[in-house]
């Protein structure tokens, strides 16, 4: 078991108070938006094995079969194939998708044939990889996932009561549902700046009016006469509750817009944006990626392992499987051993690992978070919440 240090990125969306209080710090009045814990190259965290501390990327590139497990290694490849982390949204998140596995890789293969640096603002495609993404609310969390149905869109844009969605609307109740969205969209990212700017003041004005519409005024706020705001009328609107997730797959349309969560994805940097941020935008790109299917957006919620004591949010992804232990004093400890890489997260209250090879144990308290390699022996007790990332081999 390795207590791991961890990098908090200070992007402007972050809150400056929900990651320093969970921890127990005092906030810094900066945004704290994401805590990572992994070994992405960006963040990597870092561990000390008795020589100081060293990057968890060049731990596991000393022994990536050891650390991550035969297995992991064999389906994929020499890297922790996850990555880990505490979100902390307090303004919306860009408007966004990511690629599935062929696009991702066809993608990166363009931009190296036509010369785009890897650290270019305008690059789409950091690596060959898809980026699969969960997020699972530690307090209420809102967010944007999948596409409405048509008709509903329609609704609520002429609820607005601004003449200039009126066409979109017409659009929406009279074509078919994938193509419908598939125009609408394209329209409201393609259309003449100024222009649309000047439509999205007045439905912000609108919306500002109306308590139903609170969350477009405040997207609007933060990003004013972005079409974004519009295109995110078009999505469904989520509030998780504490304990509930949202699994993101390829293509699905999405903005995370407030409260803190653990969030794990494949361990990829891959997002096409088209809204909601100052950050590049590629709308062909983002159209070509994006499945216009309109969907319920699926709440999920833990699912008890047979073993006991095990809550398991299922995905359809092996690069990553995310768990949650709600522990009670005085119970038998639960064993974790695995045969691939973990980290260990607590949320709550207070965690005792216990090295099964005799070692010392490890102590968690909130935000704090342990690595533990493939097969070492390790067992949890306490009166706290731990969530546990591993490899779904």
């Amino acid at each position: 078991m390795d207590r791991l240090e961890n990098t908090v990125r200070p992007y402007a969306w972050g809150s400056t108070t929900a990651i320093p209080e969970l921890l127990g710090e005092q906030p810094t009045g900066r945004p704290q938006a994401e805590l990572w814990m992994g070994a992405h190259p960006g963040a990597p965290s870092r561990v000390d094995r008795g020589t100081g501390p060293l990057p968890l990327t060049e731990v596991i590139a000393a022994g990536p079969e050891r650390e991550l497990g035969v297995a992991t290694v064999r389906t994929y490849g020499r890297r922790l194939p996850f990555l880990l982390k505490l979100l902390a949204a307090a303004a919306p998140l860009s408007l966004q998708v990511h690629p599935d596995s062929t696009q991702a890789a066809q993608g990166y293969a363009d931009e190296e044939a036509r010369g785009v640096p890897l650290d270019a603002s305008e690059r789409n495609y950091k690596d060959d990889n898809h980026k699969p993404e969960l997020i699972c609310a530690l307090t209420p969390f809102e967010g944007l996932c999948g596409f409405r149905h048509p008709q509903e869109a329609a609704a609520l844009l002429e609820g607005l009561g601004v003449n200039a969605l009126k066409p979109y609307a017409d659009i929406l109740r009279a074509r078919p549902g994938s193509e419908a969205l598939r125009e609408v969209l394209t329209a409201l990212l393609t259309a003449e700046r100024e222009a649309m700017a000047a439509t999205v003041a007045e439905a912000a004005e609108a919306a500002s009016e109306r308590p139903e519409y609170a969350v477009y005024a405040d997207i609007a706020h933060h990003y004013p006469g972005d079409p974004g705001v519009l295109a995110a009328m078009l999505l469904n609107h989520v509030v998780l509750r504490p304990g509930e997730a949202l699994f993101l797959a390829a293509g699905v349309p999405h903005a995370y817009l407030s409260g803190l969560g653990v969030e794990i994805m494949a361990n990829s940097d891959n997002v096409l944006r088209c809204g909601l941020t100052p950050k590049h935008v590629d709308v062909p790109e983002l159209l070509r990626i994006v499945r216009f299917e309109p969907t319920e957006p699926g709440v999920l919620r833990p699912e008890a392992d047979d073993a006991g004591g095990e809550e398991v949010y299922e995905t359809p992804v092996g690069e990553f499987r995310l768990s949650r232990f709600v522990l009670v004093p005085g119970a038998a400890p639960h064993s974790l051993q695995a045969p691939a890489v973990q980290i260990l997260l607590c949320t709550a209250g207070a965690v005792v690992l216990h090295d099964g090879d005799g070692g010392e144990d490890l102590s968690l308290a909130p935000g704090q978070s342990a690595y533990v390699a493939a097969g070492e022996p390790v067992q949890i007790s306490g009166d706290g919440t731990l969530f546990r990332a591993t490899v779904a081999v």
